[in-house]
């Protein structure tokens, strides 16, 4: 309804603006042509009120219904209004920008001109894409295997036997209704010089020919991405859509969930594209702790991001904690079976001032005896001996707890 209403409005404005023209020519030539300039538009308003009168009355009536509907869209879709209000979309999109790659490439695939959109070397496979339909017009992808992070150089003659890069391509023309595709294992010229760029390209030169009856000859300079991540003024773009991005974010939140560094995602569950909500089934190790997270994750305008966040960011003092060196002789330390035992076993009070260690940033709950609960993540103990705990508040606020063992009567690990 917001948007039929500024439309309106819009229209009404401009078809007062039209009408105001028509009579300006209706009164002399050259009040026609000064009226399509602002400034002799309303000269020619002032002196001729009675005859342009109707037509700002037109234009006028038009303000209402904009007005009304740029209400209306700022009372439910606050930052559309100051999105528009910025004159942000006057100004280069600069997403747009940042996810082009830029192809010097030359050649044809096929026997007919290939112009790569899309470049990546994900998973050991570099891949030079035509077309973002499910079936690429035109399709070059190099299987180069595992290689190390880094630059990447290989140099392939047609006279090498079984090469380890395995060429395909892969086309579909208007008349077809499926792609063909060819498998090159041997019998080529590829050439690839190609050397890292922050934050996720590879750049450099890229050189094929195959086989005569294949009639492909590419040369050139490329650029591909190294992740399906994106970027947008030097920060990674949330709004993407890529498993990547969920993984990005999801990490994220642990790290300030837990409030450390030490995160690592093992698994992350198969995602459909396109949605705007899902659950996130993902495995991660927190500081070397196995556990199972399932997240609710949604997209609004500003990205993705996970449902009821209100852990504020990661300080630049929370780094992993040392790990200790087991002396000579010495068993293993108990941390280490942590990551396969419940600490809520057997858990109490003289184990955890015992080994502190073993308990930090996991959630617990302590009563005193004058009543009070304090429930929060334990942070160890301060110089006094007193146990440190810290409660998350709603927005960014968070409280600390310095409990005296001697003031507490019950404590209780909530976490595995």
């Amino acid at each position: 309804m917001d948007a039929l209403l500024i439309l309106g409005g819009l229209l009404l404005i401009l078809a007062g603006l039209i009408w105001l023209v028509v009579l300006a020519f209706g009164t002399g030539l050259l009040w026609g042509v000064g009226s399509l300039l602002p400034p002799l538009t309303l000269l020619y308003v002032a002196r001729h009120w009675k005859v342009a009168r109707k037509a700002v009355g037109l234009s006028c009536l038009g303000v209402i219904p904009l007005v009304v509907g740029f209400t209306l869209l700022a009372s439910h879709e606050p930052e559309r209004v100051a999105a528009i209000a910025s004159l942000e979309w006057l100004e280069p999109d600069e997403q747009t920008q940042s996810q082009q790659l830029s192809f010097r490439l030359h050649g044809e695939l096929d026997g007919r001109s290939f112009s790569p959109q899309f470049g990546s070397y994900v998973g050991g496979v570099l891949t030079l894409r035509e077309g973002d339909q499910l079936f690429a017009r035109q399709e070059v992808s190099i299987r180069l295997g595992a290689k190390p992070s880094g630059a990447i150089q290989v140099d392939v003659l047609p006279q090498d036997v079984d090469p380890a890069p395995v060429v395909e391509i892969n086309w579909m023309r208007p008349e077809q209704e499926l792609p063909e595709a060819r498998r090159i294992q041997s019998g080529y010229t590829l050439h690839l010089d190609l050397q890292p760029v922050p934050p996720n390209k590879l750049v450099g030169d890229f050189h094929l020919v195959l086989p005569a009856h294949y009639q492909t000859s590419l040369s050139g300079q490329v650029e591909l991405f190294t992740d399906n991540l994106r970027y947008r003024a030097g920060h990674v773009d949330l709004t993407h859509d890529s498993v990547d991005t969920l993984a990005y974010v999801a990490r994220d939140y642990l790290q300030r969930r837990f409030e450390t560094r030490d995160v690592t995602l093992e698994t992350v569950a198969p995602v459909s594209f396109p949605t705007s909500s899902l659950v996130l089934s993902i495995k991660a190790k927190i500081e070397g702790a196995a556990q199972l997270f399932d997240l609710a994750i949604s997209k609004d305008n500003e990205g993705w991001a996970v449902e009821d966040d209100t852990y504020p960011p990661l300080s630049a003092a929370a780094e992993t904690p040392p790990k200790q060196t087991p002396t000579q002789g010495a068993s293993l330390p108990d941390n280490t079976a942590s990551a396969r035992v419940d600490r809520r076993l057997r858990f109490s009070l003289a184990r955890l001032l015992r080994n502190p260690e073993r308990y930090e940033h996991l959630q617990v709950r302590a009563q005193t005896k004058r009543g009070g609960v304090a429930e929060g993540r334990f942070k160890g103990l301060d110089r006094d001996g007193n146990l440190v705990i810290r409660q998350r508040l709603k927005g960014a606020g968070e409280a600390v707890f310095n409990l005296g063992p001697d003031d507490i009567v019950l404590i209780d690990l909530l976490e595995p």
